[in-house]
């Protein structure tokens, strides 16, 4: 089995560690080729570098579907390869045959003599750099470079597409503190206060047992303290001070900070949320939703967690060695690089173990995902399981993939197990060299006891908190990559908004009209084809047509929900492109086939958009939509509760909440698109009745498919496929013409007969 691991995993981006392919470019441009020839992946990166490849694909590519993909590659290239006629090598083999050709041939003699003369050269360089690094602070210069050298390469962001702040003037977090540069302050100080307090309670308990050891202290007695008993007293007050002082700064910082925190996530949601609100529909539909949904939800509580936590912790970290590192400058340089040694290594570790446990916690998600997906459906698809008898292969099915789960988790827990442990062994070896380094010093008279007791103790806890380091990197780079995501979500486009706004006190008219109108959607064929029709005002208009032929399209180029390719939608005369949105769209009441309800009462959802309307109203708008009657048997009767999506309610109840909230708008054009699809002839014909009172001086546009609904109308559109007006008239003067709408009728009009049962035993039994 190839050894392929996830690294990370987000819709339409897919990065994997591929360890085939490291240090070996002519494979990984092969791997490359191969897998841009697979329908639905747009890109694909393979670094023989860091032996990653990174995948840009289709939302519907799973991460099981990208790892058979890319071991079919890494199977297929040797195949290929080897399939290439010589006359005309391929670029692995054109590769290996350049680097043959172009390098020299060295006799062995002289490979002898170069290896003599490298080995000495070495050993020279060796014993200056030895002789060099003896200097206490030439050392930890070299500590301070590797060090700075291992947390570059782990900051540093992954290679991927350009981030979309890569354009900016500022760095992200900049721009994300900017507004809350004073809170910002604030909190910083007190962490930087903090780290300092707390650093100063173990030097200060590290002097109180130094002078109960020797007797006395010496800085203390100059200051006039030359009894024991005053300098211990004294050191514990001190250090009891500081105590309150490191608990009262802790609190005050962790306040702070997660104030900052929530006050930027709630500023980055609700301005993103703002634009959001004004993005053109068409940036919303199909798969865009989710993506806008976890980028207002995760993302932006990712940026509100850095700040609120992360940051705390980096100043904290920062903090602690610039008191440190001045502290041994001053009190004992010769053994400071002793001290601080162990920190390249411990960084390293703490970076390299988060590097490999992000493809570990990648797996774990994708597996904890997929089992509960599984889990879910299996409960929700309950009567089917147990109508199949399949109770037993699901419950195989579970266990396996729970199986695979606590493997995963197990990988992990033991990877974080041993890196935690090296870490603190490397952390307790700085104890001993330091001691060693000391107590030579103190020995020979080059370093005094009371400056060299406290500062045993510190390198520890600094290199304990280094370990952070891991998280802190991670975190850090999550954040940027949800703040790219966020950039990108409010880079979109919003909606162009007319500037004829309606005169105070002007009534709309109610005249609609759609002049040489062509549309098609992106990929498509086209929908409507220079569409033109006239909606007369006060009447009722009704469209009708075979199935994909733009009928909703209609509806949609009225509200404004798409714009069209071609011609004019007119409003009143004027051009809907023209007209505030708000007062076009606050002058149509829209009905769609499938309508939305929201998670809450069925009150709430008639009086949605119209939130000031008292019972009286909302009740009187149910009665003429037809909701009263089932709106009375439920016991809580308009406080029922409708659920998720209006789960609680059937089809024709939710066609009938909806109409009803467009009948309390009592706006002066509705549109009903598809409205009464879902409920029965009785009920059509009472909507049909009340509807018609409603209706009277308002323009009534309705779509539908069932021809009883629409025979009333004024005028009657027949659509066909490519938006094309077929037939145009009343329904008896269509019904006469014997065209396309005479045969629909008949159609209808004979299914609506009830047939015997006699017949239809014949019928199945033929």
């Amino acid at each position: 089995m190839l050894p392929l691991r996830p690294r990370s995993i987000v819709p339409g981006r897919q990065r994997w560690d591929v360890a085939p392919i490291l240090r070996r470019p002519a494979l990984a441009r092969l791997v490359e080729t191969t897998l841009r020839a697979v329908p639905g992946v747009h890109e694909v990166r393979a670094n023989p570098v860091t032996g990653r490849v990174l995948v840009l694909h289709d939302r519907a590519l799973g991460p099981r579907q990208a790892e058979r993909l890319l071991r079919r590659a890494l199977a297929g290239v040797p195949g290929k390869a080897a399939a290439q006629p010589a006359s005309s090598p391929g670029p692995a083999t054109a590769e290996l045959t350049e680097a043959k050709v172009s390098r020299p041939s060295v006799a062995p003699t002289r490979r002898r003599l170069l290896g003599v003369a490298a080995a000495g050269l070495a050993l020279g360089c060796g014993t200056f750099c030895a002789k060099l690094l003896l200097r206490p602070l030439v050392s930890l210069g070299v500590v301070a470079v590797a060090t700075a050298i291992v947390i570059r390469r782990g900051w540093r962001r992954p290679d991927d597409e350009p981030p979309a702040h890569a354009t900016g003037r500022h760095h992200p977090l900049a721009r994300i503190i900017a507004p809350h540069r004073r809170k910002f302050g604030v909190a910083a100080l007190l962490s930087v206060l903090g780290q300092v307090a707390e650093t100063s309670l173990f030097m200060l308990v590290s002097f109180g047992v130094m002078t109960l050891g020797q007797g006395e202290n010496s800085v203390l007695a100059a200051l006039g303290l030359t009894a024991t008993g005053s300098q211990v007293l004294f050191l514990a007050g001190a250090a009891a001070l500081a105590c309150v002082a490191v608990a009262g700064l802790s609190y005050g910082a962790h306040v702070s900070w997660r104030r900052l925190g929530q006050t930027v996530e709630h500023d980055w949601r609700t301005t993103t949320y703002a634009h959001v609100q004004r993005i053109a529909p068409t940036d919303l539909e199909s798969g865009r939703t989710s993506r806008t949904s976890q980028v207002l939800t995760e993302d932006i509580t990712q940026i509100g967690t850095f700040v609120g936590h992360t940051l705390h912790e980096t100043i904290q970290l920062a903090t602690c060695f610039a008191v440190m590192v001045p502290a041994f400058l001053v009190l004992a340089p010769q053994i400071a690089w002793v001290a601080f040694a162990p920190v390249p290594l411990v960084a390293w570790l703490s970076l390299r173990y988060h590097e490999r446990a992000v493809a570990d916690q990648t797996a774990s998600g994708e597996n904890r995902a997929r089992l509960h997906a599984r889990l879910v459906d299996n409960l929700q698809a309950g009567t089917t399981v147990k109508a199949s008898c399949a109770e037993d292969h699901e419950e195989a099915r579970i266990t396996a993939m729970s199986a695979e789960h606590r493997d995963t988790n197990r990988r992990t827990d033991r990877s974080s197990v041993r890196q935690a442990q090296l870490v603190r062994l490397c952390a307790v070896a700085a104890v001993p060299g330091t001691l060693f380094a000391g107590g030579r010093a103190v020995m020979k008279g080059e370093l005094a006891a009371e400056a060299f007791g406290p500062l045993l103790d510190l390198p520890v806890s600094a290199l304990w908190r280094l370990n952070r380091l891991g998280p802190v990197t991670e975190q850090y780079q999550r954040t940027l990559s949800a703040f790219d995501r966020v950039q990108r979500l409010r880079a979109l486009p919003v909606e162009r908004d007319g500037n004829v706004p309606r005169p105070r006190g002007h009534r709309v008219g109610g005249a609609m009209a759609l002049k040489k109108v062509s549309f098609a959607y992106p990929g498509r064929p086209a929908t409507l084809c220079d569409l033109s029709m006239s909606i007369a005002p006060g009447q009722v208009t009704g469209i009708v047509g075979a199935t994909g032929a733009g009928k909703t399209t209609v509806a949609k180029l009225l509200m404004r929900f798409r714009e069209p390719d071609a011609g004019q939608v007119l409003l009143d005369g004027v051009d809907v492109a023209d007209l505030a949105l708000h007062d076009l769209r606050g002058a149509i009441g829209y009905v769609a086939q499938e309508p939305y309800m929201f998670d809450g009462t069925i009150a709430d959802n008639i009086r949605y958009g119209t939130f000031d309307a008292d019972h009286a109203r909302l009740a009187a708008a149910a009665r003429t939509a037809g909701a009263d009657t089932f709106i009375e048997t439920l016991p809580a009767g308009y406080d029922t509760v409708v659920g998720e999506r209006g789960a609680a309610l059937s089809g024709g109840q939710k066609q009938r909440i909806a109409l009803a909230r467009t009948i309390l708008k009592n706006p002066p054009i509705v549109l009903l698109d598809e409205a009464t699809s879902a409920v029965d002839n009785e009920t059509e014909a009472a909507i049909q009745q009340a509807l018609n009172t409603f209706a009277e001086d308002r323009t009534l546009v309705v779509i539908a498919h069932r021809l009883s609904t629409i025979r009333n109308a004024h005028h009657i559109y027949v659509l066909a496929p490519g938006g094309i007006v077929a037939e145009q008239g009343t329904h008896v003067e269509l019904v006469r013409r014997g065209g396309i709408y005479a045969g629909l009728w008949q159609l209808q009009a004979g299914e609506e007969r009830p047939v015997p049962p006699l017949s239809l035993a014949r019928e199945a039994g033929r």
